[in-house]
């Protein structure tokens, strides 16, 4: 018996956000997918506006749950963000004008050519005390407009390019780049959702169904990220594999058409 669509956003939405919580990014990546497989959503544009909304709300539920438990580096968290703002305005408007289904496979090979790097062994697990200086900032500002391009563009929150961008630029470990990737996630998911919700392409009322289910399993996300926090290698795994995962079923539907 088919499951009811409703009932299917809700709970994609709830995996959207344990992922969003464990790991700063994927979730959003899986959110548009989630409408498309799942919602009975055909037009690619208003899944990923709808998408959008859902993600940049949840990301600002989850980090408030990582604020609490001291996890962000805020002060590298804003300059990437207010960075990367300008770029994820320019990148979504620019994506409004590309084909649906190209925009869906060239989310997909970013996604891929992100994950596989990731499997990739790190020289080190990070370092938990970083600092903001004029030096990090002047490699956080570039990174961060590049990185809210490509947000923009793919129509997603971004945190699979955020974590491994601030982990770039900053050295901080792991667990602080997912916390405060967070940030970045919910400004650049808004901005995205605001750019489609002009031209009519945001469905609130699947975003709702998304949000709803977000809460939940953000709540859930909270407690395995501090389980993680201690074990950086297989986080780091988990998240690779995620990525790959998701835009191997991106690609599989982009090709599908």
């Amino acid at each position: 018996m088919p499951i009811d669509p409703a009932i299917a956003i809700v709970l994609g939405g709830a995996l959207v956000g344990f992922l969003l919580a464990v790991f700063g990014g994927g979730g959003s990546a899986l959110a548009a997918p989630v409408l498309l497989f799942l919602g009975g959503v055909t037009d690619a544009h208003v899944a990923i506006g709808t998408a959008s909304a859902a993600v940049a709300a949840n990301a600002a539920f989850n980090l408030a749950g990582h604020w609490r438990g001291g996890r962000i580096k805020w002060p590298c968290a804003t300059v990437f963000a207010i960075a990367g703002l300008a770029g994820s305005f320019a990148g979504s408007s620019l994506a409004k004008l590309i084909n649906g289904q190209h925009l869906l496979l060239a989310f997909a090979f970013a996604m891929a050519a992100i994950g596989l790097s990731m499997f990739r062994k790190a020289k080190s697990e990070g370092d938990p005390d970083v600092h903001i200086s004029m030096k990090l900032v002047v490699r956080l500002a570039p990174l961060g407009l590049l990185v809210g391009l490509a947000a923009g563009f793919f129509g997603i929150g971004g945190g699979f390019l955020i974590v491994p961008g601030l982990m770039l630029a900053t050295g901080m470990t792991m667990a602080n780049a997912t916390a405060s990737s967070l940030l970045s996630v919910a400004l650049f998911g808004a901005a995205t959702s605001a750019n489609y919700a002009l031209s009519g392409q945001v469905d609130w009322p699947l975003a709702g169904l998304l949000l709803l289910g977000g809460a939940a399993g953000g709540t859930a996300g909270l407690f395995a990220a501090k389980r993680l926090a201690t074990r950086a290698r297989l986080a780091r795994t988990l998240f690779a594999a995620l990525i790959v995962l998701v835009a191997a079923c991106v690609g599989w539907r982009a090709i599908g058409g």
